[in-house]
């Protein structure tokens, strides 16, 4: 064929598949499967459709990711239902309470299909594009049955960051045949993989906590619209199959009957389209209904049908892989034909109990606003001294879709703190947060709030405690009466420039905010000093930690100006005072009330480094306290300019091959010299037993015989007997030691591993676990042992230099309040 005739064949054939819906095929010049999609081109794709189907295809950019690329949903549906979209979100919201007035026609189900929350797991925003193709193929009699009483939002990728991050690396790499040898280069993704988004968050994991812009974007849609059911597609290992519903467990005592049936009924579809074309699958397996922050539950506890679906294969399998254990290759395309065939079944189901599962999730809703189970009908958060912390908290409340308001009147009560199940007799002032469980999202409420949530099963897929009173350390009480809310007021921080400049401004030290206000007053060269003891002025009492901003070293003509200015934008109360005389205390010009130096920090990340711990302090740095921090590949640390370095941290990871003997001889030369380093986690093992290193290994009980007749069978149990998956300790500190000032209630921590180091002989052994410190979630009888008087943070004092050793992480998932406060002490104490 000449290239004249190629062109006019291919210009006929982008015509002919204008005048109708192009297939994907036709869209993007390649049969979908032959190679990975770029997120732009599938965005283009989606919009096509919608230009060829603008009655029946509405798009929503719901937000956009930190490197700028869009966040986009489909809604597919028929014409009528589309022409009524939003008759039929204010009627479906004021169904269920979310919304006044009373619901005006009958809403159809609404169905919410969420692909590539993983990015590497890219199977999943290629197969929407046949999803979307098929809902809209008028030929295909199925579809257009769905969606007459159907309305489809559909989220091609939930990650476009991670997910070109994935794609870009692959096509970049693959062999124009592909490879379907599992060690080749195109099966071996590098450092940091594409599963997380820019600052290597898990979002599948961030739903209850919304600490990413993606995430935030994504739920403020979701409780706009609050579907009936929430389908998420993922990948696993390319040794396994598919796995769809039913669940394994435990599941959430929470997960109601309803939601067990559907569960049941969306599975036996899938089973019907799996079976018939030969397909292998499993279910009831590895994949729970338990925490609270999926992509399954999240939405459960909102009332919606939450599924999972898992095919074989994620980053590893390539457009391509031999399995000799299958005796198969996966492809590309046949992973796509699963996905396309769970997505159709499921909505299927949904379309053959139109009326219960709108009717269900009616009454899910009525009920929790009416008659809402649980022993707590209202919960109380004392807010005083702790207003800036309740802000975030109510900021919080607000991104999640609950109601909340004060206590309007100051009463006595008998309540239950939380925290540790005690009964008592509270006193409630009138600014105290209230939250009733006479709202639609009961709930939710009640699963976040629950401290000691039930578990049935010891096998479990992620975290087994949570609570919002541990993780945003706040007094919080749950009452077995009904307290109504007055309306929430929150309270004002008004700095307002003295009349007389004041020898020193003083700023309290116990919020996440109190870190950004340094941070920033740092970034314009302000002297800021911290009183690193308690004092006493004008009978008031200051907690060690105190900053203290004083007039000499800051010469600035606007000094009050600026000091007031930033104060006011971050909610920091300033105390202005005329003396650096403190009645009881250090006196300002004290040594005990040194200045905060402006560090130069630099933070390792690349191979070796785990890309969730770099990413939380990545994101810490450049997302909450807007701090500079300098990125160097762990490889190159023996060429690093020491001598211009303040702080280095070594977030968790595998060091055995990156800290050889001569970087941890520098380390320790800039450590003695002034350095402060600090290791997190797993950094912390290429330190034990290393000479002048504080830390060491814990004697093991070598008198004990193992169990030789253990059974095969109960290797999964038996495995489960050393772990803790995230179970919530008490931390006892040092409450004298600069890495705790500001913590002023307990310090609550979510354990995930146990180190086996003593505690330290010549150091500060600043936070550790005591005979008593376990709280609630599950741990294993040998890891109990483990973590009775273990070491969590600690400090060695190296020459002029520090070393901090964390063996938990203070930053992790962004979920721990004090932690953030804890690692800002560690920084810039």
């Amino acid at each position: 064929m000449t290239r004249f005739l190629y062109c006019l064949f291919f210009l006929l054939s982008y015509s002919l598949a204008q005048a109708q819906n192009p297939t994907p095929d036709q869209y993007l010049g390649y049969p979908l499967g032959s190679k990975f999609t770029y997120h732009h081109q599938i965005v283009d794709y989606i919009k096509v459709l919608q230009k060829q189907n603008p009655d029946r295809v509405k798009i929503i950019q719901y937000g956009s990711t930190n490197e700028g690329r869009p966040l986009i949903t489909a809604f597919i549906s028929s014409a009528e239902n589309i022409t009524n979209l939003e008759t039929i979100r204010t009627n479906h919201l004021k169904s269920i309470k979310m919304l006044d007035g009373k619901a005006d026609g009958k809403v159809p189900p609404i169905v919410w299909l969420s692909y590539n929350v993983h990015g590497n797991e890219a199977v999943s925003a290629n197969s929407s594009m046949k999803v979307a193709y098929e809902l809209l193929n008028k030929d295909n009699a199925l579809t257009q049955g769905i969606l007459k009483n159907t309305v489809v939002i559909l989220d091609p990728c939930q990650n476009p960051d991670g997910y070109d991050r994935y794609t870009q690396w692959y096509n970049r790499y693959q062999n124009a045949v592909p490879d379907v040898t599992p060690f080749a280069l195109e099966h071996d993704e590098p450092w940091p993989g594409g599963r997380f988004n820019h600052y290597l968050f898990d979002l599948n994991r961030d739903w209850a906590w919304q600490t990413q812009k993606e995430t935030k974007a994504r739920i403020a849609l979701y409780n706009q619209w609050m579907p009936h059911l929430h389908a998420d597609f993922h990948e696993m290992g390319s040794n396994r199959s598919y796995y769809f519903p039913p669940a394994a467990k435990p599941f959430h005592k929470d997960i109601t009957s309803w939601q067990r049936e559907f569960n049941e009924l969306v599975g036996e579809n899938c089973r019907r389209y799996f079976d018939k074309n030969n397909w292998a699958y499993f279910t009831r397996y590895n994949y729970d209904l338990f925490y609270p922050s999926y992509g399954d539950t999240w939405p459960s506890f909102n009332g919606a049908i939450g599924i999972t679906y898992e095919q074989a294969g994620g980053g590893a399998a390539g457009l391509a892989i031999e399995r000799k254990r299958e005796k198969d290759t996966l492809t590309l395309v046949s992973r796509i034909d699963h996905h396309f065939a769970t997505s159709l079944a499921t909505l299927e189901a949904v379309s053959s109990r139109q009326e219960r599962i709108v009717s269900e999730f009616i009454k899910f809703h009525e009920d929790a606003a009416v008659n809402p189970i649980g022993q707590y009908k209202t919960y109380i958060i004392k807010t005083k001294g702790n207003e800036e912390r309740v802000r975030a908290f109510t900021e919080w409340m607000t991104n999640q879709g609950f109601q909340y308001g004060q206590a309007g009147k100051a009463i006595t009560a008998k309540g239950t703190e939380l925290s540790n199940s005690s009964d008592q007799s509270v006193k409630i002032e009138s600014n105290d947060l209230l939250i009733s469980a006479y709202q639609p999202k009961s709930n939710l409420v009640r699963v976040l709030f629950e401290t000691k949530p039930v578990l049935e099963d010891s096998v479990t897929y992620d975290l087994t405690s949570w609570g919002i009173s541990y993780l945003f350390g706040l007094k919080t009480y749950g009452f077995k009466e009904k307290l109504s809310p007055a309306p929430y007021q929150a309270t004002p921080v008004d700095n307002k420039i003295p009349t007389a400049t004041p020898y020193a401004y003083l700023a309290r030290w116990a919020d996440v905010e109190d870190a950004v206000f340094l941070a920033e007053l740092l970034k314009k060269n302000v002297l800021v000093r911290s009183s690193n003891v308690p004092f006493e002025m004008d009978k008031v009492s200051y907690d060690a930690g105190t900053l203290v901003i004083t007039k000499k070293g800051n010469n600035n003509v606007d000094f009050d100006k600026v000091i007031t200015t930033l104060a006011n934008k971050h909610h920091v109360q300033l105390t202005p005072v005329q003396t650096g005389f403190v009645t009881s205390g250090a006196d300002f010009g004290s040594e005990f009330v040194p200045a905060i130096k402006s560090p130069k920090i630099v933070t390792v990340a690349g191979p070796g480094v785990s890309a969730t711990s770099f990413g939380a302090v990545w994101h810490y740095f450049e997302q909450q306290i807007q701090y500079p921090m300098t990125l160097v590949d762990p490889g190159k640390l023996a060429g690093l300019p020491w001598s211009e370095i303040d702080v280095l941290i070594l977030p968790a990871g595998r060091y055995s091959g990156i800290l050889n003997d001569k970087v941890l001889d520098q380390i320790q030369d800039w450590v003695k010299k002034g350095g402060k380093l600090i290791a997190m986690e797993g950094a912390n093992e290429a330190l034990v037993n290393k000479a002048g290193f504080g830390l060491t290994k814990k004697s093991t009980d070598k008198g004990k015989e193992p169990d030789v007749f253990k059974k095969y069978g109960d290797q999964e149990r038996v495995e489960t007997s050393d772990s803790s998956p995230g179970s919530m300790y008490n931390v006892t500190f040092d409450r004298t030691h600069p890495i705790s000032f500001g913590l002023k209630q307990d310090y609550y921590t979510l354990v995930r591993d146990a180190y086996d180091v003593e505690l330290l002989k010549d150091g500060w052994n600043v936070g550790y676990l005591g005979e008593k410190g376990y709280v609630a979630g599950f741990v294993g009888q040998k890891m109990t042992s483990k973590l009775k008087n273990t070491l969590i943070f600690g400090a060695q004092e190296m020459g002029r230099g520090q070393v901090i050793y964390m063996l938990d992480d203070p930053l992790f998932r962004g979920m721990l309040y004090d932690g953030k406060i804890l690692f800002a002490n560690a920084i810039f104490r």
